[in-house]
């Protein structure tokens, strides 16, 4: 008699690809390290257009004065 449940429950799963969020696509296409993204014009520019429907990180968004009343 087989055991019932998910033999692979709780191993990682080898068949996931990672998946980079839309800043991360950015920063790539920008060919920035993190040290150089407070200093980008253009990342700063891309994240005030997109901080609403698109993941910035929150760090950023305060230093760069981004952050609305609802983000503190």
């Amino acid at each position: 008699m087989s055991k019932a449940g998910n033999p692979n429950w709780g191993k990682p799963d080898v068949n996931t690809v990672p998946v980079l969020t839309s800043f991360e696509m950015k920063v790539n296409e920008l060919q920035l390290a993190p040290d150089e993204y407070l200093g980008s014009e253009e990342l700063r520019k891309w994240s005030a257009a997109h901080k609403s429907t698109r993941y910035v990180p929150e760090p950023l968004l305060k230093a760069w004065g981004l952050c609305s009343e609802f983000l503190d």
